[in-house]
């Protein structure tokens, strides 16, 4: 099958696509998740390039807990502005086309971000950072989705594992570059320039589906999936651990650990990791313990690991702390937007984006506050109040009658 072919599915359903794909070798099948694996890897890398530099960047700019914070809501503005365009663009175009273009504009943004002098410059790059980044997610998300589809078994947190571990890679040449004493802009214009390549060579091989529009529009509100909120509390209390970790993990061990020069970034290497790799093996690891009791596990490590971080804030206590939340957080996000994706009567890029609309307010409200809260007591406390998501999670997954088994 040639990768130019375009399909758009019918109002009988939006698997109808699969239809097109069913006398396709294994061997191209393999090549479409290679492709959508790498396009998950060039977000992932993206952030996580960006925010390997935030300590540098936070000390160059000389911004307080506070004044980070209030910077770092210019990303959850960009998202908020993107949000209620980004399922709807994806289902008129394809999530084959936007992907391409949200990712190319988020790269070019990243970029961008190295060449700010003032913090208006980083406020207003940082805002179309957010942008991109939403519409990238909805629309890689959705082709995760199309792609495990095509195959007989669960595959979205693989997908996931390889964004991860573009986070471990972007921490680790992160590391590079500062010890090269190379400024923020060069570093982020090299990975930018490989990632465009990367896209360049893989694009052609995405899956060319487009969702139907539906029959009829109603008129005023409409009451959303009550499951799909209810996905998008779970994603949120997930969100909220990811985005600190994100956002504040290099900040904490550097301020409050005192770990020395490059070992600022350890917490943040041990946090990406382990999730990685417990997206990796979290497909296998589902289907023989269950998806419940995965879930329910993983917010309790959640919890564990940050309360043992406030706790011991030693480097090596620090970095074992974070390697538990990192476990923790790695299965949620996957499960809850394979599901998602599958809502009947509702196509995947809105499914998404109602379920990214809730559990993005994580990734938003989460780092900016932890600022705050830091200045006005300390970031120790901080860590401790997001503590509690955790087994906020594990009180979801056991009420939400959709993780039932």
């Amino acid at each position: 099958m040639q990768g130019e072919v375009k399909i758009t599915d019918k109002p009988t359903g939006v698997l109808a696509y699969k239809k097109a794909y069913k006398d396709v070798k294994t061997s191209y099948l393999n090549r479409i998740r290679w492709a959508v694996s790498l396009f998950y890897f060039s977000m992932g890398l993206t952030f996580a390039t960006w925010a390997s530099r935030i300590p540098d960047i936070k000390t160059t700019m000389q911004l307080s807990e506070a004044d980070l914070g209030t910077v770092l809501f210019a990303i959850p503005f960009g998202q908020l502005f993107m949000m209620p365009f980004s399922g709807k663009l994806a289902n008129k175009y394809g999530s084959h086309r936007t992907v391409v273009f949200g990712i190319t504009f988020y790269i070019i943004s990243m970029v961008v971000l190295g060449l700010g002098t003032e913090r208006w410059h980083l406020l207003l790059a940082l805002f179309f950072f957010g942008m991109f980044s939403n519409l990238t997610n909805i629309s890689v998300n959705t082709q995760g989705i199309y792609t495990e589809g095509l195959f007989k078994r669960t595959i979205m947190s693989s997908f996931h594992g390889a964004w991860s571990a573009a986070g471990f890679t972007g921490a680790l040449i992160g590391l590079g570059m500062m010890a090269l004493k190379l400024k923020p802009l060069y570093h982020f214009a090299i990975v930018g320039a490989v990632l465009l390549l990367v896209i360049l060579f893989n694009y052609k091989y995405l899956v060319k589906a487009k969702s139907p529009e539906p029959a009829a529009k109603k008129k005023g509100f409409t009451k959303p999936n009550s499951a799909l909120l209810w996905f998008g509390v779970i994603g949120f209390c997930c969100m909220v651990s990811e985005g600190i970790m994100f956002d504040w993990s290099g900040v904490y061990f550097k301020d409050v650990v005192k770990a020395p020069g490059p070992l600022v970034i350890l917490g943040y290497t041990s946090f990406m990791v382990m999730m990685a790799t417990g997206r990796f093996l979290g497909d296998r690891v589902i289907r023989k313990v269950g998806r419940k009791r995965v879930l329910q596990i993983s917010g309790c490590l959640i919890s564990i690991g940050m309360f043992t971080a406030v706790a011991f804030p030693y480097i090596l206590t620090s970095a074992l702390a974070f390697m538990l939340v990192g476990i923790g957080v790695s299965t949620i996000v996957p499960t809850v937007y394979s599901i998602a994706g599958k809502t009947p009567g509702v196509s995947p890029s809105i499914a998404l984006t109602t379920v990214s609309s809730v559990s993005f307010l994580g990734f938003m409200i989460g780092p900016p506050v932890i600022g705050y809260i830091a200045e006005a007591s300390s970031l120790r406390a901080s860590f401790a109040i997001i503590g509690i998501f955790g087994f906020f999670i594990t009180f979801l997954v056991s009420r939400v009658k959709a993780f039932q088994e």
